[in-house]
């Protein structure tokens, strides 16, 4: 399996020329009978040595999590996890370029920092506190930042966004404890930073031949749940029963977040509002006495209507977008 990556490494090494590059890129398009940018194309794995891999790491870094927590200390643990996804990068990412054990690596470098950071300071500190979260967040932000720098995979960006809004959020209800009663607020603010930069990401590959495109689809994957919360919560779905009303305004924001959707290629969205849109629909069919079928029949609605997207979806992607204004049109991906 080749990814767009390899394609633009191979043309930089001048393995392929641009022109035989286009042409193989035309070609693929045409048997999938969509264009690259229109497939989101994301590489996970490149083999079953991939996910064979990734159980030793799992393995492995589960074992120094044990001994060096039970043996020494809990940051004892989270270090050594911290250090071995780090020496095992060095190999699996930068020599071998796997695709899965650099998601997981990743991810457990900065979970082993994180918490490294939280056992230490808390010991030092003699109990868990607001600043002392706040300054292991922080850590692990920096941390995820040199791995990027250093290994360039994508989720890594995702990953330390995350820990560093972990941060802000923490210092903000440490010093404002009644921001707690607006955690959906909080969630849409936090949500809409980070679509804001998924979208600086997206500007950048517009054409979705680079890992920018990845390190998008990730931020994408982490804000989507987050401004979905912020907009059901705000209209009470996650509250008791569902009444006819809500329904229907529950399908007007499903098909406003569709049009999102379409507009910058990116299922995210929709994906992270089935839940709050089966539940409500399921909700109320139970109420007006289909017990038994509320569930099935609400995602046989919504999986025949999502196929039938999923199936045209490049023509109802050009009818958007081609309503868009001109300036930005160009912030978008490209389609035919």
């Amino acid at each position: 399996m080749y990814s767009e990556e390899d394609l633009v490494s191979a043309v930089r090494a001048g393995v392929l020329t641009d022109g035989t590059a286009s042409a193989f890129r035309e070609y693929v398009a045409s048997i999938s009978r969509a264009p690259a940018a229109d497939e989101e194309r994301l590489r996970l794995v490149t083999g079953f040595n991939d996910i064979f891999v990734v159980i030793a790491c799992v393995l492995m870094l589960l074992a120094l999590a044990w001994i060096g927590s039970v043996a020494f200390a809990p940051w004892v643990g989270a270090v050594a996890v911290a250090c071995a996804a780090w020496g095992l990068g060095e190999f699996f990412i930068r020599r071998r370029r796997m695709a899965l054990p650099a998601i997981v690596l990743s991810l457990a470098f900065v979970a082993g920092v994180l918490a490294a950071g939280l056992s230490s300071l808390y010991g030092l500190a003699g109990g868990p506190g607001p600043r002392i979260a706040a300054l292991s967040f922080t850590v692990a932000a920096a941390a995820a930042w040199l791995h990027w720098w250093r290994f360039r995979v994508p989720i890594t960006v995702a990953a330390g966004s995350a820990v560093a809004i972990g941060a802000i959020l923490t210092l903000v209800v440490s010093a404002f404890p009644q921001a707690l009663e607006f955690k959906a607020a909080i969630a849409g603010v936090a949500g809409a930073t980070l679509f804001a930069l998924a979208m600086r990401w997206d500007s950048m590959d517009t054409l979705r031949r680079s890992r920018r495109s990845d390190v998008a689809f990730w931020l994408h994957l982490l804000a989507a749940p987050l401004l979905v919360y912020c907009a059901f919560s705000a209209m009470g779905v996650s509250i008791g029963g569902t009444t006819t009303g809500q329904a229907v305004a529950v399908v007007a924001l499903y098909v406003g977040i569709a049009l999102v959707s379409l507009a910058i290629d990116r299922r995210a969205l929709m994906v992270s509002a089935l839940g709050y849109v089966l539940y409500t629909f399921t909700a109320l069919l139970k109420q007006h006495g289909m017990v038994s079928l509320s569930f099935a029949v609400t995602a046989l609605a919504i999986g025949s209507a999502l196929l039938l997207l999923s199936a045209f979806w490049q023509p109802s992607r050009a009818f958007v977008v081609r309503r868009l204004r001109p300036g930005l049109r160009a912030w978008l991906p490209q389609f035919r």
